[in-house]
């Protein structure tokens, strides 16, 4: 994978850089993929569901508000995104089960660890624009992470 300062480098303005937010939790330090979204609230239902479907080397968005009231994504999770071919998450929100998730060959990016659990009533939106950390990720656009940042940029990109 191309480090997130490289893909600077070349695309300049082309690409948008996170706000420094996010820790890495995952077992996978850097990740790259093309971006799928969800919006959710203190409820993780959804977000499961969405794992449980094929990532074909996809990067789940999961926009939580930013709440750092409970986690959204915890050890099983990060499991069932490994073993269904996701490449990382990026969570606007919590996570639990630290060292689980640090096993899980997947790479997680959040802002916070908590222990508290999520609601599963399955609100929330799939598959619209979430805007969090001063950048836009559009589903079908694509989003590189590593110790560096996170980076996003449009779908076609490495065709320039």
């Amino acid at each position: 994978m191309t480090p997130t300062p490289d893909l600077c480098d070349r695309f300049g303005d082309r690409v948008a850089v996170a706000e420094p937010l996010f820790r890495d939790f995952g077992g996978g330090a850097s990740f790259a993929g093309e971006i799928e979204t969800v919006r959710v609230l203190e409820d993780n239902a959804l977000v499961r569901k969405i794992l449980e479907d094929e990532g074909r080397g996809r990067v789940l968005v999961v926009d939580g508000g930013g709440s750092r009231r409970c986690a959204l994504v915890g050890g099983r999770l990060a499991a069932l995104a490994a073993a269904n071919g996701w490449t990382g998450l990026v969570v606007n929100g919590c996570v639990r089960d630290v060292g689980e998730i640090g096993a899980a060959a997947v790479g997680v990016k959040a802002l916070a660890a908590s222990p508290r659990p999520p609601s599963k009533t399955g609100a929330g939106e799939q598959g619209v624009p979430v805007s969090f950390a001063g950048v836009t990720f559009t589903p079908g656009h694509l989003v590189w992470g590593d110790e560096d940042g996170l980076v996003v940029g449009e779908p076609g990109l490495w065709a320039d």
